[in-house]
């Protein structure tokens, strides 16, 4: 599952990246420094794992991951090749949700492609060409359509109507992942259409050092169009979290204090951005591994049981799970179990973020 990095040339997507990865990404005040995309797979910032490492003495421990991927920053026009245009769409194209850096902030020794900063427009300037993109993709399916329909059949009809509706919508300047989709649609249509601008965004609002922690007017604006598509805004500082990231531990929770932070802003666009992917984490410890399994949201014990091994979930006999927030609250697996904490769930549990599970099964 992947995170593409996006937003307009020298917007620090590639500081952030660096910052997210120490991956050593070039960072360069000229448009374009980033031309292949970078990967780099990170692992999610999980407090229960160290508890559950600590409570069982374990001898690894094992992350749940996620994998971002900066992308060529983008200009208007892409949609017609502008810039790296062509590139640009064919990347995003690859990932599965988008982080969207957004500049916040004015420096005159880092140059802006559109002369200044202003975080609505240039927030537009990406959409729209996601949009067009969209819209040149879904009118040759229709036009193609529109041949069939001939025929008289009633599936193609509808789905010219859906489309002319959808169509409409993003001629609005709206993006697909705000149509009102039915779920009967979204089953139909969704996953032949391949539309970038159905992916989740995350939107990170890159300000600077000084207006960390500070009500910033541009950044509430980002926040408001962003709740109107559905999505969410972060603010960090990209070079602040860089030079976070190259600390020493000890010296890194002294920084973090003078800043008046208690995490890393880094932390919270990871955690984010494994949750806009529509993921959540089981666990299992004991002696040889703590470790956090990756899975949908909504996916059934049976299925995560086949996340650690095939046999497992072919022979499943039943999920012996506790809440890691009860395990924590109660210390230890002994009392879990004392207290009637710990429960026994069928194949068709569906798994919650953060259950602690033994799955019993025999091949």
């Amino acid at each position: 599952m992947k995170v593409g990095i996006v937003g307009l040339p020298n917007v620090g997507k590639s500081t952030l990246f660096n910052a997210i990865t120490h991956a050593g990404a070039e960072v360069a005040n000229y448009p374009f420094c980033t031309i292949e995309p970078n990967h780099g797979i990170v692992a999610v910032p999980d407090a229960r794992l160290t508890w559950l490492t600590e409570l069982s003495k374990s001898k690894k421990t094992t992350p749940a991951t996620v994998e971002f991927v900066d992308i060529a920053g983008l200009v208007a026009g892409a949609s017609r090749g502008e810039g790296l245009g062509n590139k640009f769409l064919s990347n995003i194209r690859e990932t599965d949700a988008i982080l969207h850096v957004v500049r916040c902030f004015e420096d005159g020794d880092i140059t802006h492609v559109s002369g200044a900063a202003d975080p609505l427009r240039d927030v537009s300037i990406i959409n729209l060409e996601l949009i067009l993109s969209d819209l040149e993709w879904l009118e040759r399916r229709k036009e193609k359509l529109a041949k069939m329909s001939k025929s008289g059949s009633k599936d193609i009809l509808a789905e010219l109507d859906f489309l002319d509706r959808l169509i409409a919508h993003l001629e609005a300047e709206q993006p697909a992942r705000s149509f009102p989709w039915t779920d009967q649609e979204k089953e139909d249509y969704l996953p032949d259409l391949f539309l970038l601008t159905t992916k989740p965004v995350l939107y990170v609002a890159n300000i600077a050092e000084d207006k960390i922690g500070q009500d910033l007017p541009e950044v509430a604006a980002l926040g408001e169009m962003a709740a109107k598509e559905g999505s969410s805004v972060l603010a960090i500082s990209a070079e602040i979290e860089e030079e976070i990231s190259n600390l020493e531990e000890d010296e890194k929770a002294m920084f973090l204090e003078d800043l008046g932070l208690t995490e890393p802003g880094l932390n919270r666009i990871i955690r984010s951005s494994y949750e806009l992917l529509g993921l959540i984490s089981f666990l299992t410890t004991g002696e040889d591994e703590s470790r956090a399994w990756t899975i949908k949201a909504g996916t059934k014990a049976a299925q995560a049981a086949g996340k650690i091994h095939s046999d497992i979930e072919r022979g499943f006999i039943r999920a012996e799970l506790v809440a890691f927030d009860d395990l924590k609250a109660l210390g230890s697996m002994k009392e879990v179990k004392d207290q009637g904490k710990l429960r026994s769930e069928g194949r068709d549990y569906v798994m919650q973020d953060g259950d602690v599970v033994l799955f019993r099964f025999n091949v």
